[in-house]
């Protein structure tokens, strides 16, 4: 780890806590190869110069520090705000985006790739020093230490977004509960978002962080899947698509019906646990890999989550079962039970497209993040008429991405005529 603030003594005023700030100039390269991939967020950001609608407003983002996010934070500071960044998971950070959001583009970042607990949440601390107006989250840390801990920060808080299905149940329960602060806008539920990335994006950069981790081939693997979500769904099609017998656990019926539907199989996880070849978490729930699932597993079984929190497979029972343990592979961590099967954890049980790979790809993020950007806007020009709940973002916000993502891809729609504008709103026009 460097010494930030040594660091910060000698080469640069900006607050800052990363691992090296050499790999600046190889972060700049690859923030600048993302963009390229990100037309939607480049024209809002063409729009955010010449307007400043974020001038005075100060924002604590507590994100996946990625290529992605460097560009969303680029957009929102030429949008005239001051922008604060901390890492949303510990294994998450990419090192050299890190170290050019300070040197090349002057954004306070706080964030290391493998950071121990301690530090993960010192670092959010540090942007909350910032004495943020507006917070952005991806898994609502931030927004559960300052209902904890900074509550003095709460008067000077406008609104804030949340990107992540695991957060906006953690933010809705808090509204239930009536302690909800301030007002939130969930980007996770925008149909640009969730419809996109959660499905798309998910689903693509799992498959890649598994195979990174391993280089396993998914032909013929029974690949179980936990939860048929958004995430989940995108995670199936891939592994199908890569030749894999995908199975499919569910507490809910809907879903699991889906899943028949949708040509998976379809059963309990004490079932699949006893026939899966790799098992990846998507839930957002905790243990929903355990003990008595870990007993049960063949020699070799693969176990992987790409939920948010490291919380759906049960590793302190991994670590109690297990008479050894080793690394075996970058990412990959051997557990040998008592009988002599050998179980296999990938990324810490963290975010395995993130800890293992490089996230979303750029062109479903594109969308994700101009969300971000334009429901900061939002919150800057609404955000005190809003009550202290969890929205929903503006209807008008995720058709303009669309549209703006479907002219950047070259694509035209239909537009509705009069007459079938009628239609639709008249109850006069029958048969």
């Amino acid at each position: 780890m460097t010494d930030s603030t040594n660091t910060q003594t000698r080469s640069a005023p900006i607050p800052h806590d990363v691992r090296d700030l050499s790999l600046a100039p190889l972060g700049k390269r690859r923030i600048e190869w993302a963009e390229m991939d990100m037309p939607v967020l480049r024209s809002i950001r063409a729009r955010f110069e010449r307007e400043k609608p974020l001038r005075g407003v100060t924002i604590a983002a507590c994100l996946h520090v990625t290529t992605e996010t460097a560009n969303l934070a680029i957009t929102l500071k030429a949008g005239g705000a001051e922008v604060y960044l901390c890492a949303s998971n510990p294994l998450s950070t990419q090192d050299d985006v890190a170290a050019a959001l300070v040197a090349e583009y002057g954004v306070p970042t706080f964030a290391i790739k493998g950071e121990d607990h301690a530090t993960y949440y010192r670092h959010i601390h540090s942007v909350l020093d910032a004495h943020p107006t507006i917070t952005m989250d991806d898994g609502a840390d931030t927004v559960g230490v300052i209902h904890s801990e900074r509550t003095e920060l709460i008067p000077n808080i406008i609104g804030g977004t949340e990107e992540t299905t695991t957060g906006v149940i953690r933010l809705r329960a808090m509204a239930t509960e009536g302690v909800l602060a301030y007002p939130i806008v969930a980007v996770n539920d925008a149909a640009t978002k969730h419809l996109f990335d959660n499905r798309y994006g998910t689903g693509q950069s799992t498959i890649d962080g598994i195979i990174r981790a391993t280089n396993r081939l998914l032909a013929g693997t029974r690949f179980v899947v936990a939860g048929y979500g958004w995430c989940g769904r995108g995670v199936a099609m891939r592994a199908r698509g890569a030749g894999a017998q995908v199975i499919v656990t569910e507490v809910d019926p809907i879903r699991a019906l889906e899943a028949v539907m949708d040509g998976y199989a379809v059963m309990p996880m004490i079932d699949a646990a006893k026939i899966g070849d790799i098992f990846c978490t998507l839930t957002g729930d905790a243990h929903v890999l355990r003990r008595e699932h870990f007993e049960v597993m063949k020699d070799g079984a693969i176990l992987a989550n790409s939920g948010h929190f490291n919380i759906e497979i049960d590793i302190p029972a991994l670590e109690q079962m297990a008479v050894s343990r080793r690394p075996v592979r970058e990412f990959v961590e051997e557990f040998v039970m008592s009988d002599g099967r050998r179980l296999f954890l990938l990324g810490e049980g963290r975010l395995i497209n993130l800890a293992a790979a490089e996230g979303h790809p750029a062109a479903v993020m594109d969308m994700s993040f101009a969300n971000q950007a334009l429901c900061a806007e939002y919150i800057a020009q609404h955000g005190h008429e809003l009550s202290k709940a969890v929205h929903t973002v503006p209807t008008d916000i995720d058709a303009e991405i669309a549209r703006l993502k479907l002219e950047s891809m070259g694509y035209r729609i239909d537009t509705l005529t009069p007459e079938q504008k009628e239609y639709l709103s008249s109850w006069k026009l029958g048969t």
